[in-house]
Protein backbone atom coordinates (compact mmCIF):
# COMPACT_ATOMS: atom_id res chain seq x y z
CA UNK A 1 0.00 0.00 0.00
CA UNK A 2 1.42 3.37 -1.02
CA UNK A 3 1.37 6.08 1.62
CA UNK A 4 1.06 9.65 0.42
CA UNK A 5 2.22 12.24 2.91
CA UNK A 6 -0.03 15.19 3.65
CA UNK A 7 1.27 18.12 1.61
CA UNK A 8 2.83 21.04 3.44
CA UNK A 9 2.39 24.50 1.98
CA UNK A 10 4.86 27.30 2.64
CA UNK A 11 3.12 30.67 2.73
CA UNK A 12 4.94 33.98 2.45
CA UNK A 13 3.50 36.48 4.89
CA UNK A 14 4.39 39.80 6.47
CA UNK A 15 5.26 40.52 10.09
CA UNK A 16 2.91 42.45 12.32
CA UNK A 17 4.68 45.15 14.29
CA UNK A 18 2.34 44.68 17.25
CA UNK A 19 3.28 41.03 17.86
CA UNK A 20 5.96 41.60 20.49
CA UNK A 21 5.42 39.11 23.32
CA UNK A 22 5.64 40.16 26.94
CA UNK A 23 7.41 38.28 29.70
CA UNK A 24 4.88 35.46 29.71
CA UNK A 25 3.08 35.47 26.41
CA UNK A 26 1.18 37.52 23.97
CA UNK A 27 -2.31 39.03 24.37
CA UNK A 28 -4.50 41.07 22.04
CA UNK A 29 -8.20 41.67 21.51
CA UNK A 30 -9.81 38.57 20.03
CA UNK A 31 -11.02 40.66 17.10
CA UNK A 32 -7.39 41.26 16.08
CA UNK A 33 -6.73 37.51 15.87
CA UNK A 34 -9.90 37.05 13.82
CA UNK A 35 -9.53 40.00 11.46
CA UNK A 36 -5.83 40.11 10.51
CA UNK A 37 -4.75 37.58 7.91
CA UNK A 38 -2.40 34.92 9.33
CA UNK A 39 -2.14 36.83 12.61
CA UNK A 40 -2.28 33.77 14.87
CA UNK A 41 -0.36 31.67 12.34
CA UNK A 42 2.52 34.18 12.28
CA UNK A 43 2.91 34.05 16.02
CA UNK A 44 2.60 30.25 16.28
CA UNK A 45 5.18 29.83 13.50
CA UNK A 46 7.58 32.14 15.30
CA UNK A 47 7.12 30.16 18.52
CA UNK A 48 7.79 26.88 16.70
CA UNK A 49 10.77 28.43 14.88
CA UNK A 50 12.25 29.46 18.23
CA UNK A 51 12.79 25.75 18.95
CA UNK A 52 16.01 24.49 17.37
CA UNK A 53 15.14 22.39 14.31
CA UNK A 54 17.03 19.38 15.74
CA UNK A 55 14.94 19.56 18.93
CA UNK A 56 11.69 20.21 17.06
CA UNK A 57 11.70 17.25 14.64
CA UNK A 58 9.71 14.39 16.13
CA UNK A 59 9.42 16.01 19.56
CA UNK A 60 6.45 16.00 21.92
CA UNK A 61 4.63 19.21 22.83
CA UNK A 62 1.65 19.96 25.05
CA UNK A 63 -1.26 22.16 23.93
CA UNK A 64 -3.94 23.52 26.23
CA UNK A 65 -6.44 26.32 26.54
CA UNK A 66 -8.77 27.87 29.07
CA UNK A 67 -11.70 27.22 26.72
CA UNK A 68 -12.45 30.83 25.96
CA UNK A 69 -13.92 32.04 22.67
CA UNK A 70 -11.58 31.34 19.69
CA UNK A 71 -9.76 28.52 21.53
CA UNK A 72 -11.12 25.73 19.31
CA UNK A 73 -10.08 27.53 16.13
CA UNK A 74 -6.68 28.37 17.60
CA UNK A 75 -6.11 24.78 18.74
CA UNK A 76 -6.81 23.55 15.20
CA UNK A 77 -4.26 26.05 13.85
CA UNK A 78 -1.64 24.92 16.38
CA UNK A 79 -2.21 21.25 15.48
CA UNK A 80 -1.86 21.88 11.74
CA UNK A 81 1.21 24.05 12.13
CA UNK A 82 2.89 21.69 14.60
CA UNK A 83 2.44 18.79 12.18
CA UNK A 84 3.76 20.87 9.29
CA UNK A 85 6.80 21.81 11.39
CA UNK A 86 7.69 18.21 12.18
CA UNK A 87 6.40 17.99 15.75
CA UNK A 88 5.99 14.24 16.31
CA UNK A 89 3.38 14.15 19.04
CA UNK A 90 0.95 16.57 20.66
CA UNK A 91 -0.65 16.04 24.05
CA UNK A 92 -3.90 18.01 24.10
CA UNK A 93 -6.46 18.21 26.89
CA UNK A 94 -9.98 16.90 26.32
CA UNK A 95 -11.80 19.47 24.19
CA UNK A 96 -8.52 21.40 24.25
CA UNK A 97 -8.86 22.28 27.93
CA UNK A 98 -5.73 22.38 30.08
CA UNK A 99 -4.88 25.10 32.56
CA UNK A 100 -1.50 26.80 32.58
CA UNK A 101 -0.36 24.88 35.69
CA UNK A 102 -1.58 21.60 34.14
CA UNK A 103 0.38 22.24 30.94
CA UNK A 104 3.47 23.04 33.00
CA UNK A 105 3.10 19.83 35.02
CA UNK A 106 2.56 17.64 31.94
CA UNK A 107 5.56 19.15 30.15
CA UNK A 108 7.80 18.14 33.04
CA UNK A 109 6.16 14.76 33.65
CA UNK A 110 6.46 13.54 30.04
CA UNK A 111 9.68 15.45 29.32
CA UNK A 112 8.08 17.40 26.45
CA UNK A 113 10.01 20.03 24.51
CA UNK A 114 7.48 22.64 25.58
CA UNK A 115 3.86 23.65 25.48
CA UNK A 116 1.55 26.20 23.92
CA UNK A 117 -1.19 27.61 26.13
CA UNK A 118 -4.08 29.48 24.53
CA UNK A 119 -5.25 32.00 27.12
CA UNK A 120 -5.25 35.67 27.96
CA UNK A 121 -5.02 34.74 31.66
CA UNK A 122 -7.08 37.06 33.84
CA UNK A 123 -8.25 39.25 30.94
CA UNK A 124 -11.91 38.76 29.95
CA UNK A 125 -12.54 36.59 26.89
CA UNK A 126 -15.17 36.50 24.18
CA UNK A 127 -15.55 38.26 20.84
CA UNK A 128 -15.19 41.62 22.62
CA UNK A 129 -12.52 40.39 25.02
CA UNK A 130 -8.94 39.21 24.73
CA UNK A 131 -7.13 36.15 23.45
CA UNK A 132 -3.52 35.16 23.97
CA UNK A 133 -0.74 32.63 23.48
CA UNK A 134 1.88 31.52 26.00
CA UNK A 135 4.83 29.23 25.35
CA UNK A 136 6.36 27.21 28.16
CA UNK A 137 9.75 25.56 27.66
CA UNK A 138 10.95 22.07 28.66
CA UNK A 139 11.21 22.90 32.37
CA UNK A 140 7.51 23.81 32.36
CA UNK A 141 8.25 27.49 32.92
CA UNK A 142 7.92 30.52 30.74
CA UNK A 143 10.40 31.19 28.00
CA UNK A 144 13.53 33.15 28.64
CA UNK A 145 14.46 36.43 27.00
CA UNK A 146 16.53 34.71 24.29
CA UNK A 147 13.42 32.89 23.03
CA UNK A 148 11.53 36.17 22.82
CA UNK A 149 14.37 37.65 20.76
CA UNK A 150 14.32 34.65 18.39
CA UNK A 151 10.58 35.11 17.94
CA UNK A 152 11.02 38.79 17.12
CA UNK A 153 13.72 37.99 14.56
CA UNK A 154 11.89 35.09 12.88
CA UNK A 155 11.46 35.10 9.16
CA UNK A 156 7.76 35.31 8.55
CA UNK A 157 7.25 32.16 6.53
CA UNK A 158 4.42 29.87 7.55
CA UNK A 159 4.39 26.10 7.16
CA UNK A 160 0.80 24.88 6.91
CA UNK A 161 -0.79 21.53 6.24
CA UNK A 162 -3.40 21.47 3.50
Amino acid sequence: MEVNPIPVVTVQTVPYDDQKPGSNGFRKPTAVFESKRNYLQNFIQSVLSSIDLRDRQGCTMVVGSDGRYFSKTATEVVVQMAAANGIGRLVIGQNGLLSTPAVSCIIRKIKATGGIILTASHNPGGPGGDFGVKFNVANGGKRFKIYIQVILESWWILHLLV
